[in-house]
């Protein structure tokens, strides 16, 4: 009786050890081709929110004071992909795809153990997360933010193509001269680039505001970028070129949020026509706000994205 009694204590504590596994707060998950780094803020009562940065080859550190004050009302969980930020920053092109990438929001879910969430993908992030939606069809998925998204490279160019035309003259001749010559390092190609991130990639000196989240933190993968994307932002040169997603957009049941800044290089012109594509979707414009919505104007991104999850959550 003993000996049984004794094997019941064994197999409860071992239960209720593997029940308990404790998630640290700030961390790492292997993936193909190293470790990614995680970390999440808040512990609120409702549905945790996964955060993917955009690029590709950007990092967590930048958003994570604007998206934090959503930790008010749930936990966060910002992770920097492979290449980026404070992940492992392997130089190996192969692992560059879209579907390592997808395949890396799994492998954190699992070790996170996010069996409900809702998430969030911003520009490049976005893409990640609707091949997620489209090639996983994933369980417990409560809500998909597309954050001012790249769903389609012939959108973002065209939208980037209108923009670009509403630069001064000057500044487009020295834009179209280069790009010509194909050389993108020209002091004077990058400072008419500058004009158009001053625009449209955020209203403010973002790059020179003091941010402790970003502190060591290695900063953009230039390889990446070029690698999958190109040399600006409004120049598609690399393996997303021809990536578009738009008709496959009716295929998401979950409830869709499409938010853009009022001057994004993300068109807000270009979210409704997403929102026409969508079984459920609803739009958001953040007005005086251009890419960089969460650090352009983040009391506004929050009340947005705050009254969406609750709305979702209160009409489970």
């Amino acid at each position: 009786m003993k000996i049984v009694i004794t094997l019941l204590c064994i197999f409860s504590l071992l239960i209720n050890s593997s029940c308990n596994k404790v998630i640290e707060k700030e961390g790492y998950v292997n993936v193909e081709g190293g470790k990614i780094w995680y970390k999440i803020v808040g512990e609120g009562d409702g549905i945790p929110l996964l955060i993917l940065h955009g690029g590709p080859g950007s990092r967590s550190c930048d958003m994570i004071p604007g998206f934090s004050l959503l930790a008010k009302d749930r936990p966060v969980i910002f992770y920097d992909q492979l290449g980026s930020g404070n992940s492992d920053r392997p130089t190996d092109t192969t692992l560059w795809k879209t579907e390592r990438f997808v395949n890396e929001i799994d492998l954190l879910r699992s070790a996170l153990e996010l069996d409900e969430l809702h998430i969030l993908g911003h520009s490049c992030g976005s893409t990640f997360l609707i091949e997620y939606m489209l090639t996983k069809q994933p369980k417990g998925v409560k809500s998909v933010i597309f954050s001012s998204p790249h769903i389609s490279s012939p959108d973002w160019m065209a939208d980037a193509k209108i923009l670009l035309s509403q630069l001064p003259i000057s500044v487009q001749d020295t834009i179209s001269k280069y790009e010509a010559l194909k050389n993108y390092n020209a002091p004077e190609y990058l400072s008419a680039t500058d004009s158009f991130y001053a625009r449209h990639l955020s209203r403010k000196s973002w790059h020179i505001i003091p941010n402790v989240e970003c502190e060591n933190v290695p900063g953009f993968n230039d390889q990446i970028y070029e690698y999958m994307w190109g040399p600006t932002e409004f120049n598609i040169t690399g393996t997303l070129k021809d990536f578009d997603r738009t008709a496959d957009l009716d295929k998401i049941i979950e409830p869709i949020l499409f938010m853009t800044g009022e001057y994004d290089e993300a068109r807000p012109e270009t979210m409704y026509k997403y929102q026409k594509l969508s079984r459920n979707a609803s739009v958001e414009i953040i007005d005086d706000a251009a890419h960089k919505t969460m650090i352009d104007q983040p009391e506004k991104v929050y009340e947005v994205i705050s009254r969406f999850l609750k709305k979702v959550e209160n009409n489970k």
